[in-house]
């Protein structure tokens, strides 16, 4: 620290002094004042260059400022399984990318992984907030220079949601109002939006197609159709750029095995089947529970369209990639073809190599026999097909990454 205080042994001989109620200035005094005014602007100054001079400073400038031939997206839950494959994809494809997320269900290791994957200046940003502060959300928006927003943070858990469906409604409808109020109020324009067939419900008729009506019977579907509604209304009166998503269920993991999929262990009694299965293989838990064996299908278990997470995020450049001033796309991300959980369970033990047990129970609340879609549009509208099909296949690579990582992204074994 600098010391602006000189020592003396003696008071000034030319220190001002009270006259008849009155003081003079003592023009060295003054001149000293003004002198420590001149060096504390000219340390700030200093300060300043340094600071701009940094690779800090300079990393959150490109953040905070549009850049011609680079586009920066938010990806909401980006720590989290789909998120960071997301992520990941468009850090490969050069987009410039800030992840947000409150790793209620993401993870931090995810994250660490990419940015260990992408280093450079410029690139990648995480920023821990949740969406439902909306002064933080709105701190992240003004702050930075986004250009198109790609929103999966939710929820996501059928079963979770009868049991607590005032959860999903906050989560899911609630925060995607704050997510487009914040970009209204800072003029970005670009929505690709993370929904689900669930908004479907239980259709009559298969395949399921974008005019399929939506009557979802889970408090998860109904959640994600009020954000869908939203979203929707607020289009109408904007030169919004939106897409929406319609997932079927997700497998799979990076082909390279950077990345994969490790719910909380909390939420495995919710969590997808595939990590059911891994669990079970591992012996994390002695067997496999199927919910439900009296549906009206081929084997009696439901029939689900299964889409690997590498052909989902495909389906989410091209969306980003094709959206319009304006416009709205709606699309089914599936194979468009249906298999059973029986089915899907012999193709688990073959990708395993284990012999899992089986134990057959009741049926879960909100689940529907048969879902499946017809991909038809998403392939004429964006070139989109599915390519990783082969259902063992996908779950061997999801297989080799849980192998290598048993306790998650905590450590590798």
């Amino acid at each position: 620290m600098l010391n602006f205080a000189r020592g003396r042994s003696q008071p000034r001989p030319t220190r001002s002094m009270p006259l008849s109620g009155m003081e003079y200035p003592d023009p060295k005094r003054k001149s000293n004042f003004v002198g420590k005014i001149l060096m504390a602007a000219t340390l700030t100054a200093l300060c300043i260059i340094m600071l701009k001079q940094s690779p800090n400073f300079n990393t959150l400038s490109r953040f905070s400022e549009h850049e011609e031939g680079v586009t920066h997206v938010l990806v909401t839950g980006g720590a989290g399984y789909i998120g960071s494959h997301a992520a990941l994809r468009l850090l490969k494809e050069s987009y410039r990318v800030t992840i947000v997320d409150n790793l209620s269900r993401g993870n931090i290791g995810a994250v660490k992984v990419l940015q260990k994957l992408f280093p450079e200046p410029g690139q990648l940003q995480f920023v821990y907030a949740d969406l439902g502060d909306a002064k933080a959300v709105n701190k992240i928006f003004s702050e930075n220079a986004f250009d198109a927003v790609m929103h999966f943070a939710a929820v996501a858990y059928v079963g979770e949601s009868t049991l607590d469906p005032l959860k999903y409604y906050h989560n899911i409808t609630s925060n995607t109002l704050v997510i487009l109020e914040s970009m209204a109020a800072h003029d970005v324009r670009t929505l690709i939006y993370s929904s689900t067939c669930a908004t479907y419900g239980e259709p009559e008729k298969m395949p399921i197609t974008e005019e399929t009506p939506q009557v979802p019977i889970n408090p998860y579907g109904k959640a994600k159709k009020m954000a869908e509604d939203i979203i929707l209304d607020y289009s109408k009166n904007s030169d919004m750029a939106v897409m929406i998503l319609r997932y079927f269920n997700v497998i799979g993991s990076d082909p390279e095995g950077r990345l994969g999929e490790a719910p909380k262990p909390e939420l495995r009694e919710h969590g997808r089947i595939s990590g059911a299965c891994f669990d079970a293989a591992h012996g994390v838990i002695p067997g496999l529970k199927v919910k439900g064996t009296d549906y009206k299908t081929h084997d009696g278990t439901c029939i689900r369209d299964y889409i690997d997470v590498t052909d989902l995020v495909d389906a989410h450049v091209k969306a980003l990639k094709k959206a319009k001033p304006g416009e709205v796309g709606i699309y089914n991300v599936g194979t468009g073809r249906g298999r059973s959980v029986k089915e899907f369970v012999e193709a688990c033990k073959k990708a395993t190599g284990v012999e899992i047990k089986v134990d057959y129970l009741p049926r879960r609340p909100g689940d529907y026999a048969e879902v499946f879609s017809d991909p038809t549009k998403i392939r004429l509208e964006l070139n989109w097909t599915a390519q990783l099909t082969d259902l063992q296949e996908s779950l061997q690579i999801a297989w080799r990454w849980q192998k290598a990582h048993r306790d998650g992204y905590a450590a590798a074994s």
